[in-house]
């Protein structure tokens, strides 16, 4: 099981999500994927946050994750070729799987949010490089999406309201 002495009731409500389901997924994949995932996240979410009230978004997003894990997988190998997945940490890994599942697959997720959780994932609970490590892989994906013109819906409408404040600031500045 994953030490640490974070205090888990500061976050907010989808942070200690990503938190407790990337602290099950890494001992789903310490035990070789063997273990009840869903088991181990009820355990998970006793003993880390036991009066929370949104358990179905960490429950949904384990079992997304493991739903899409080859495709996810293949990802991460494409992103980051000099580091084969069996290599990389198995904290990083699977900050790296939430990551990319909620920059690929989740339509719900703007990207800029599942890279900056996964950032923040991996610098409280990787190693010295890790949040390094995540920002390049993440950041190469999401450029090839907006290269690609594969931006999300999400993504798009957030895009459109950041350009719709900044013409109000403008013009603010104007009537000055």
């Amino acid at each position: 099981m994953l030490a640490h002495s974070f205090s888990f009731t500061t976050m907010s409500n989808r942070h200690l999500s990503r938190t407790i389901a990337m602290q099950s997924l890494y001992q789903w994949d310490f035990s070789e994927q063997k273990d009840d995932i869903h088991e181990v996240i009820k355990v998970n979410l006793a003993e880390f946050a036991p009066e929370f009230d949104d358990k179905s978004f960490c429950d949904e997003l384990v079992t997304d994750v493991i739903k899409h894990l080859e495709e996810i997988d293949t990802i991460i190998a494409k992103y980051a070729p000099d580091w084969p997945i069996s290599q990389i940490t198995t904290v990083d890994r699977n900050i790296l799987r939430i990551g990319v599942y909620e920059l690929q697959f989740s339509e719900t997720i703007p990207s800029k949010v599942a890279i900056n959780e996964a950032i923040e994932l991996a610098k409280t609970f990787g190693g010295e490089s890790s949040g390094r490590f995540v920002n390049g892989v993440l950041g190469a994906i999401y450029k090839d999406m907006v290269v690609k013109g594969q931006m999300k819906e999400v993504d798009k409408v957030e895009k459109r309201e950041e350009k719709s404040e900044q013409t109000e600031v403008s013009e603010e500045k104007k009537e000055e």
